[in-house]
């Protein structure tokens, strides 16, 4: 890992956050032969909340990043279990001809290490314990930003390009006029581990029915993450749209879902071995501009995030990758214009789909609607494959099959809902 420390000299690209999209944004650009320096505030490993949950999306990115053998090594799962109204459904992931039929479950401390390690091998520079403090900005261009190593005396640190990659709440972003859309829906997560002999179980798990400890129906939903190292991941999540949203205590519900589950993972949900974290996480591209004339903002910092179930990882690979190949573009051809083209490559890629999700978000946050949705779903396993193609969002360029055409039958509602 290349530890030097920072001095005025040039950079080609500054990338704000050595999470999943500011590392792989290293990679992307580090391996056609740009100068790359990573500013991450703290040192790896680092914990983040987060399921674990590596989906073909993500899986595919980080192939793609050459990192199909130290992925082997962790657990491997074969789709997803959806639990509900006493039953349960264990549904493979689909087929599909550009994404893998498996996922993995890697603890994110692992995990973001692996990719942040992997972009200094491809040649980018890492400066772990140092925090970006405030951009540079000239005659309205970004050129850089003044940094710290470990709360230490400012620096600054130029660059052509800057890429903003810290994460949800961007503060980074934000100093640089980035918001979010108040009106979209957002989800809050929390999460702990706890041992069970289930660790090494070959399905990822959802609740659609989550109950406090007097068996009443609360908002939300469960999961389960077997992490193959004697733990699984436990979490909840909660979306805003949810009636009495602010008024739910996560912990709690966390405690509630551990204590309805473990008789069946066989775990002791007094005893988590390590303290639970939460986090809040804006969806569905809520964020914004995503561009300026010299800086572009990927992954959780511009939103994101799949509101049908809460994935944020993969995305952040694949706008990271985008942004990434808008820069080359800018860097090689000396267009600063070429940023541009970004904004429009999301919409491109995400823009309906996220549309769709975000309605889909308001939908179920009406108790009567989440219930009728789940009693038809947990009644036909074919109905709910469908519904796992869409939310996963492994959808067939290819051909129209059920999911496609119901998806495409969403698409055709929602565009009559500009403000969905």
């Amino acid at each position: 890992m290349s530890s030097r420390g920072p001095d005025a000299t040039a950079t080609d690209v500054l990338i704000v956050g050595g999470g999943p999209a500011g590392a792989a944004a290293a990679y992307w650009l580090a391996l056609a032969g740009h100068r790359v320096s990573i500013v991450e505030k703290r040192h790896f490993p680092r914990e983040k909340t987060c399921g674990d949950g590596l989906t073909p999306r993500a899986v595919k990115q980080l192939d793609d990043m050459g990192l199909t053998e130290p992925l082997s090594k962790y657990h491997r799962f074969s789709g997803l279990r959806a639990t509900a109204m006493g039953k349960e459904l264990e549904l493979e992931w689909p087929e599909h001809p550009i994404y893998p039929r498996h996922g993995y479950v890697v603890r994110r401390n692992a995990l973001d290490e692996m990719v942040a390690r992997n972009a200094v091998a491809a040649g980018a520079t890492l400066l772990e314990g140092h925090e970006a403090l405030s951009p540079i900005v000239e005659r309205g261009f970004v050129q850089g930003a003044m940094i710290a190593r470990d709360k230490g005396e400012p620096t600054e640190l130029r660059a052509r390009y800057t890429i903003v990659a810290d994460g949800a709440n961007s503060r980074f972003g934000r100093a640089l006029g980035t918001s979010r859309a108040r009106e979209w829906p957002y989800g809050t997560a929390i999460r702990t581990y706890f041992e069970s002999p289930r660790h090494d179980d070959p399905w990822i798990e959802s609740a659609l029915d989550l109950k406090d400890r007097n068996g009443n129906p609360t908002p939300g939903y469960g999961w389960i993450f077997p992490v193959g190292d004697g733990t699984v991941n436990i979490g909840v999540g909660l979306l805003s749209t949810f009636r009495d949203f602010t008024s739910v205590n996560t912990t709690h519900l966390l405690d509630s879902y551990a204590h309805q589950i473990a008789d069946r993972w066989e775990i002791d949900p007094t005893v988590p071995t390590q303290r639970a974290t939460s986090g809040r996480i804006p969806m569905g591209g809520s964020v914004g501009p995503k561009a300026g004339p010299t800086y572009l903002v990927v992954g959780d910092a511009a939103g994101a995030v799949n509101p049908f179930n809460g994935e944020g990882i993969d995305y952040a690979y694949e706008t990271a990758r985008m942004a990434a190949d808008v820069l080359h573009e800018a860097l090689t051809g000396g267009d600063t214009t070429a940023l541009q083209a970004y904004p429009k490559l999301l919409e491109a890629e995400y823009g309906q789909y996220f549309k769709v999700a975000r309605l889909f978000a308001r939908m179920i946050g009406r108790p009567a609607v989440l219930r009728e949705f789940t009693r038809v779903g947990m009644q036909s396993r074919t109905l709910m494959e469908w519904v796992l193609r869409i939310m996963a969002n492994l959808l067939r360029p290819d051909e129209l099959g059920p999911a496609e055409a119901a998806f495409k039958a969403a698409s055709a509602i929602v565009r009559l809902a500009p403000n969905a």
